[in-house]
């Protein structure tokens, strides 16, 4: 029973690290570059910028998720990751 209990423990230990690879392959990365939000500057125009071909309120979406941003307000100086598709 133990010896059973063991190899199961091992089996799945074994197996694991292949699937954690396999669900790390899906993943993509979204080029980013870093932007200083300068006086005046919103998400609108900063979004507007980095991206005029795509609508600003996905970019600000992805912009608020690459931050980890709670409020839609960003101040003078603040650095954030931008994406740049």
């Amino acid at each position: 029973m133990v010896l059973a209990a063991l190899l199961l423990s091992l089996a799945g230990f074994l197996t694991s690290p292949a699937k954690a690879a396999d669900s790390a392959a899906g993943l993509s990365v979204t080029p980013t570059v870093t932007v200083t939000v300068q006086a005046g500057q919103s998400l609108w125009a900063i979004a507007g910028a980095a991206a005029p071909g795509r609508d600003p309120r996905d970019v600000i979406a992805d912009i608020v998720q690459l931050n980890n941003l709670t409020a839609g307000g960003v101040v003078p100086g603040q650095q954030l990751f931008v994406p740049t598709q």
